[in-house]
């Protein structure tokens, strides 16, 4: 485990280093569908228990090496590579001349932001006294020389489950991508006419930028590629959203002692049975009041058949599951109006229900 945590370092030390002097790269999607071949160079640090003779003197200890690799870019995140390396096996003691190995790995990269840093998983045939299968887990950083060439350096973990042997690689390549890269327009010569002077030499038009949604943001580094042109967006050419709140308040009113409600207010209900409709997240509670006439034990029974009614007409009317809706009945406990005036009593005798939702809203330009 010592020996992991310490090329762990070695590794992410390197990958720091050569991040400081990585220059722009080209758009992950022109790379997508090519083939790429590679040679590289290795230091594999062997597990201490592994030993080419029965002599437990003759432990190895590590192994240099070189090879050759061929990739395809499947997509704009993740390519495929398949790798040989012949490696010159190094045992403890010197009194032992170690044997020749070699790798054959088959990998899957993986780049997270389609760039530069990449992680890996795959399978390896290491050969190392006897041919086995390891699994491989690593992480590499690959520098962009041009829009086709690419030097890197990643480390990996071998595992090797029958003898349980964990071996460590550190390697370091150079991989060329095949195919055409985005030709330019070739300039038409003119021709020359007799005593006429000669034609102005044409000027290389500047490179095409793409930002293919028109947000300001070059498709290099836009994370979000299809913005509405309206939209504010951010450094990586995202959307900007703010939050609103959203209301919606009901109130209707009774007869009195009456818990029928009037054909007047449908209309009110339906445009509350649409917003529960519209964010079907939301419940609401449904209070239903009465005026001070009458004892308090009565006019709780008539506050609560007041918010049942409404309940029922949400769900047999307009489709509203009942596990979103309460009736409360408060009786007389909440007045609007303590005022012992028949207007009073009216404006009392009711039901209200409101609900608060916030909504993403899109920040415009």
């Amino acid at each position: 485990m010592r020996t992991l945590t310490k090329l762990s370092i070695a590794v992410s030390s390197a990958l720091l280093s050569v991040s400081t002097f990585a220059g722009e790269q080209p758009v992950a999607a022109d790379l997508v569908g090519k083939t790429y071949g590679g040679l590289h160079a290795l230091h594999i640090k062997i597990d201490d228990d592994r030993q080419f003779t029965a002599d437990p003197a003759s432990d190895l200890d590590h192994a240099s090496g070189v090879g050759a690799e061929l990739g395809y870019r499947f997509s704009e995140t993740t390519e495929f590579r398949i790798a040989y390396s012949h490696m010159n096996l190094v045992a403890d003691l010197s009194a032992y001349s170690g044997p020749s190995g070699s790798s054959t790995a088959l990998d899957m990269l993986y780049f997270p932001n389609k760039e530069n840093f990449y992680l890996l998983a795959g399978a390896n045939r290491l050969d190392i006294v006897d041919a086995k299968l390891s699994s491989n887990l690593g992480a590499g950083y690959r520098y962009y020389l041009n829009e086709k060439s690419a030097v890197y350096l990643e480390g990996k973990w071998h595992k090797q489950f029958d003898d349980h042997y964990d071996d460590f690689t550190t390697q370091l390549g150079f991989v060329y991508f095949f195919g055409d890269s985005a030709k330019k327009a070739p300039v038409a010569a003119k021709p020359v006419q007799p005593a006429k002077a000669a034609a102005p030499v044409a000027v290389a038009a500047a490179p095409v930028v793409k930002d293919s949604d028109k947000d300001g943001i070059i498709d290099s580094k836009d994370n979000c590629r299809n913005t509405p042109m309206s939209d504010k967006v951010d450094a990586n050419g995202c959307t900007v959203f703010t939050e609103k709140n959203l209301e919606m308040s009901l109130q209707v009113n009774f007869d009195n002692n009456k818990s029928e409600v009037k054909p007047q207010y449908f209309d009110d209900i339906k445009v509350a049975a649409d917003f529960l409709k519209q964010y079907p997240h939301t419940d609401l509670i449904i209070k239903g009041h009465t005026s001070a006439q009458g004892s308090a034990a009565y006019n709780k029974s008539l506050s609560q058949k007041r918010a049942d009614a409404i309940v029922a007409i949400l769900i047999e009317e307009f489709g509203i599951a009942s596990n979103r809706l309460t009736a409360q009945g408060l009786g007389e406990e909440q007045l609007l109006d303590q005022s012992n005036t028949a207007a009073a009593h009216a404006q009392n005798r009711r039901i209200e229900a409101k609900v608060v939702v916030k909504e993403k809203v899109a920040v415009k330009r």
